[in-house]
């Protein structure tokens, strides 16, 4: 895919619109989590130090209309923090006083467009909201792979009405650690996948299944693939409509000659509760639910990636929203973490949030910004942000 990255654009003293990904969590009238801010943040610094004018545009939650609790006007203040100068906020993202503030920026300074789902036009793609938002700049820039899956208009039909167009210093990096593992991988090369549903994951075990070596399975997916294969679960979660699709899965692997490692010992409780009473069995009894993988089967994961040279993961292991099954992903995680010698790429969404708060987070090689993008990449789809980059 011929897509420019930002180096080879010149943007020096430009008017840019950046398309970054700002939908973070808000808690009273402040920014709760950055992560996704300054991971933007060397785009922005790249630009502002090129004496760009750099409008900044981005959406804020799913409001239906302007909702002052989604306004971005917290984002801009955090990021006049980090910058060191003031992010002005338009009261809108199109409009003539939008236009005249982002006319006016003076160049190596930024501004902040109001939330684009204040309009229901950003969602529809509309070709008019595009334009708009185009209006009185001379560089797209996209810098939002968390959103590069969505067909919308300053994803997919902006850049298409400019013709100096380049991904952003994070997108780009997202899609050069994503062909890394896609395309020409190293191996042997494990996929590590869970979460909750087996259709989720049927475009990544097929768009992988001939490059993959080995495939290891633990979540509520794991208990859709051992009932499909006759295995009692108890009260787990099961996809009861996908078990079709994971009988062929697991057939479509044996096939291939792929090794598929699902649980073999698995952390129970009644329900999934803070304070239930959890203990570790080889097998489900009938008023038990599996909500992480045991000990056992954690060791043997870490085993089978032994010797890996690329890893992709996505999904947790067990029911992560509570620590008591989060144990799991956290021991095999710590493990892959301090492998220099593995390519390790951790999908977005849940995946990369189970690991966010610990120290060696920050020894994988990448942890992607995107959830369903990555998923879609991995997919071997083509994502809208992408293919509208290019030239």
């Amino acid at each position: 895919m011929a897509v420019l990255p930002l180096s080879r654009v010149d943007v020096r003293r430009k008017r840019v619109l950046l398309r970054c990904d700002f939908n973070v969590p808000l808690a009273q009238g402040k920014v709760a989590d950055p992560r996704r801010i300054t991971a933007s943040l060397p785009t922005i610094e790249y630009l502002i130090a090129r004496e760009a004018a750099v409008v900044l545009c981005s959406h804020l939650g799913r409001p239906r209309e302007p909702d002052p609790q989604l306004s971005l006007a917290p984002v801009a203040a955090f990021l006049g923090q980090r910058l060191g100068f003031e992010v002005a906020l338009a009261a809108d993202c199109v409009g003539e006083a939008a236009l005249r503030m982002a006319e006016g920026l003076p160049f190596g300074r930024a501004l902040m467009l109001e939330n684009l789902r204040f309009h229901r036009e950003e969602e529809a793609n509309d070709p008019g909201f595009a334009a708009e938002l185009a209006a009185g700049k001379q560089v797209y820039v996209n810098d939002a792979f968390g959103a590069a899956h969505r067909a919308h208009a300053s994803i997919s039909a902006a850049p298409r009405l400019f013709p100096a167009r380049a991904a952003g210093l994070l997108l780009m990096r997202e899609v050069e650690m994503l062909r890394a593992v896609t395309e020409h991988p190293a191996r042997p090369f494990v996929l590590i996948v869970g979460g909750a549903k087996v259709s989720d994951k049927v475009g990544v075990f097929k768009n992988l299944i001939g490059r993959v070596d080995a495939v290891l399975v633990g979540g509520a997916m794991a208990q859709t693939l051992l009932k499909a294969q006759g295995v009692e679960v108890g009260r787990s979660k099961v996809e009861e409509r996908a078990l079709d699709s994971a009988r062929q899965i697991v057939g479509q692997l044996g096939r291939a000659g792929v090794e598929l490692v699902l649980p073999e010992d698995f952390v129970v409780a009644a329900a999934p509760e803070a304070g239930a009473a959890a203990r570790v069995v080889a097998a489900i009894a009938p008023d038990m639910m599996a909500l992480d993988i045991g000990p056992l089967t954690a060791e043997r994961f870490i085993a089978r990636l032994s010797g890996a040279r690329t890893v992709v993961w996505n999904g947790p292991l067990g029911y992560c929203e509570l620590p008591a099954f989060a144990e799991g992903s956290l021991k095999v995680g710590a493990w892959l973490a301090g492998r220099k010698d593995v390519l390790s790429v951790i999908g977005g969404g849940d995946t990369a949030a189970v690991f966010d708060s610990q120290p060696w987070a920050n020894g994988f090689s990448h942890i992607s910004t995107g959830g369903g993008a990555t998923l879609e990449y991995l997919e071997g789809r083509e994502l809208p942000g992408l293919s509208a980059l290019e030239l």
